[in-house]
């Protein structure tokens, strides 16, 4: 079949985002094999270029009964059809942490779901303030009002629990949390919809049939019957690299924290750029209640002491709980071995992930972060 596919011929074969069967030209035949090897070889060598599940997110795209998935958002963490558009915000997680590095600390999720319910009318209303540079736009955009609710410094909060990041209660926690966000998110999300009307295309049976709307509670999936829907996805987790500077430098996204005390360098519009030095919070606010002598805890882990395979299960684990994705860099040493790295995408795809991006230490030239300690 390879070489038969090496003549210039054409095959009708659809594509995403054609919106149908279209005519192709075959100009020449490569190897799969051949071609994996290549992007895992770039992605080992430069980081680029992450790896999506195409397949994986169409199937369980929320509305795959009026829509093609074709694309994402430039961090990976929503799935969009053409013309789509993305509308995201995030909880700190280290505001809801009581009683930080004490045998009694402990997340509030009460206080997360009673946040959520703001945050999620807040973003719809988005859909109403924004303009659209082309009505297409507008009209697909309005017609899903897909939004993302999301985390930052769960890796901080993680650490000021006293939990390491590549534990299994450490992932018990961010579940709980995460379960709480979506619940609570398409709870928000029924309530708006007896306010203000369900989004355009939500069909209750078509939406209720679909692989995450059948995780959901009985009682939400009831209601959703009922009332319908304001928003067809509700969950995403971003990486949040600029907001989680305005959070106070809190560790981005789901990622584990890069440094304790790092440079990063800034790009500015009008000025050029500069370089800031930023600590940590998590060990900001320990040595600040302990002491800059004290010794960190076994919880303090930054993301190069993190097996590849610890951030692999807690990026899976989460994924369970999002109905968009989840932007995650998984981070290895320079030393790590080739086969080790090819492998990380085959267990990625194995655990269920929609995509997957690495980092391998030195591979890419001019980072924004430069450890310090």
């Amino acid at each position: 079949q390879t070489d038969a596919l090496s003549d210039d011929f054409i095959i009708d074969r659809a594509w995403p985002g054609s919106g149908g069967v279209v005519p192709c030209r075959v100009w020449r035949g490569v190897r799969a094999r051949e071609l994996w090897h290549k992007i895992m070889r770039g992605n080992y060598d430069h980081a680029e270029p992450g790896v999506l599940f195409i397949d994986r997110m169409q199937r369980t795209d929320n509305l795959r009964y009026a829509e093609e998935i074709c694309t994402t958002n430039p961090c990976g963490e929503v799935p969009l059809p053409c013309y789509g558009a993305c509308d995201l915000g995030s909880l700190n997680l280290t505001r809801f942490v009581h009683a930080p590095f004490t045998p009694t600390a402990r997340i509030d999720t009460e206080a997360i779901a009673a946040c959520v319910p703001a945050a999620v009318r807040l973003l719809d209303n988005v859909y109403e303030l924004s303009g659209f540079p082309l009505e297409k736009q507008r009209r697909t955009a309005r017609a899903a009002r897909r939004v993302g609710m999301g985390v930052m410094g769960l890796a901080d909060a993680l650490i000021m629990l006293g939990l390491r990041y590549d534990g299994a209660d450490a992932r018990a926690v961010a579940v709980d949390v995460l379960r709480t966000i979506r619940d609570a998110a398409y709870s928000a999300s029924v309530d708006l919809a007896r306010e203000k009307g369900a989004f355009e295309l939500f069909s209750a049976s078509q939406f209720l049939a679909g692989e995450f709307a059948a995780r959901l509670p009985d009682d939400l999936r009831d209601a959703i019957a009922r009332s319908g829907l304001r928003n067809s996805h509700l969950v995403a987790l971003a990486p949040t690299g600029s907001i989680s500077l305005l959070a106070g430098g809190v560790s981005a996204g789901i990622e584990p924290v890069p440094a304790w005390k790092y440079q990063r360098h800034i790009h500015l519009y009008a000025h050029g750029g500069e370089t800031v030095e930023l600590t940590d919070p998590a060990c900001a606010l320990f040595h600040e209640r302990f002491g800059h002598g004290a010794p960190l805890p076994e919880a303090f882990r930054t993301a190069p002491q993190i097996d590849p395979d610890a951030q692999l299960a807690m990026h899976a684990t989460l994924q369970e709980h999002v109905d968009n994705a989840v932007s995650k860099t998984i981070t290895v040493p320079a030393d790590y071995p080739f086969d080790a790295f090819r492998s990380l995408y085959e267990r990625a795809y194995a655990l269920g992930l929609k995509g997957c991006t690495t980092y391998r230490q030195g591979s890419r030239r001019g980072s924004m972060i430069e450890r310090t300690t």
